[in-house]
């Protein structure tokens, strides 16, 4: 997915783990494309990363029953993002309802489904699009994130589309829980992961206290995307999301009465320092900058090495916004 802000602020993180805090992350609405608003949580202003998740939007569920032909007519439904550029990450796309019709530039084509884990690994640069099928079922409803690759492998050739149906399940104190990536209770995923990372879905029973065992090096983010619950003194409900900082080898998690579904988000804090500004991920300004120029330098050649144009979509790619007047310049990841 796209970070499709006309005025994108820029995001340079360097590690510095914390202990076990327990803090509520509120997200903001950012209009995606011609259609769709999504919740978006990382990067925030308090806190920019947990482990090497560095972007995380939620969205839906949406009615996208009242679709139209053409995306040109205001108040249409649905998934449109155009073709544009990563850059030194990996997109990992997770839906709870619906289908999104996937096209990268080294030729993958795919429909990302429920249950299904789809991961995209950009290296040194990709571009692809995301739109819902005329097909598709009447509700979208899911959670687009992006992992920081470190610089072993930031800048290697990038991956095809890699799509994971068949993923491990435990049950667990009441709860049903989904391994999307890495290790929970000692089940593992089997999607690739370069640094130590989590990520679940989980859903937990009504009124059931889930007892949910962490690894003390991780931190972790717990978002909520159906029902409530309590962590600590918080209660957070649908959309918001929590961190729970590292140095905890479980946490209890209860759920309200009407039960909660939630992504588990976690890892080891992430050491590199990193520049992410709209859709790359860099190490530094000229970084960023040269990563535009080959973008735009792409969208008037009808693609080049670095980013070649996505076959098979039908309309114009995503032009990259105006870079700010004066240096990305390093930030914290957290205030």
């Amino acid at each position: 997915m796209s970070d499709l802000e006309k005025d994108p602020a820029e995001v340079v993180s360097t590690g510095d783990g914390e202990g076990p805090v327990v803090e509520l992350l509120e997200g903001r609405e950012v209009v995606l494309g011609r259609s769709t608003k999504v919740r978006r949580l990382l990067p925030n202003k308090n806190r920019r990363m947990v482990g090497a998740w560095c972007f995380v939007d939620h969205y839906g569920p949406d009615d996208i029953t009242h679709r139209v032909d053409s995306y040109d007519v205001p108040g249409e439904r649905g998934m449109l993002v155009p073709p544009h550029p990563h850059t030194s990450l990996q997109t990992v796309s997770w839906l709870f309802e619906g289908e999104i019709e996937h096209r990268d530039s080294v030729g993958s084509h795919a429909y990302v489904r429920p249950g299904e884990l789809n991961i995209m690994t950009a290296g040194n640069g990709i571009a692809h699009s995301e739109v819902s099928t005329p097909t598709a079922p009447p509700t979208l409803h899911g959670a687009q994130l992006w992992v920081a690759l470190p610089d072993s492998v930031r800048s290697t050739t990038p991956a095809a589309f890699d799509a994971y149906a068949d993923l491990p399940e435990l049950e667990l104190d009441g709860a049903r829980v989904t391994v999307m990536v890495g290790t929970v209770a000692g089940v593992t995923s089997p999607a690739p992961a370069y640094t130590p990372l989590v990520g679940a879905d989980v859903t937990v029973q009504p009124g059931r206290t889930l007892t949910l065992p962490l690894t003390p090096s991780n931190e972790y983010a717990v978002l909520i995307v159906d029902g409530s619950l309590t962590v600590g003194d918080l209660t957070p409900g649908f959309g918001e999301m929590v961190y729970v900082g590292a140095g905890r080898e479980s946490v209890d998690v209860v759920a309200s009465d009407n039960g909660v579904r939630f992504l588990l988000l976690g890892g080891e804090p992430f050491e590199e320092q990193l520049v992410m500004w709209w859709n790359f991920i860099g190490r530094s300004h000229e970084e960023i900058v040269a990563a535009r120029d080959a973008w735009q330098a792409a969208i008037g050649a009808g693609g080049n090495d670095r980013f070649p144009m996505v076959p098979g979509y039908d309309g114009d790619p995503l032009p990259a916004p105006g870079l700010p007047a004066i240096a990305l310049k390093p930030r914290p990841r957290a205030r």
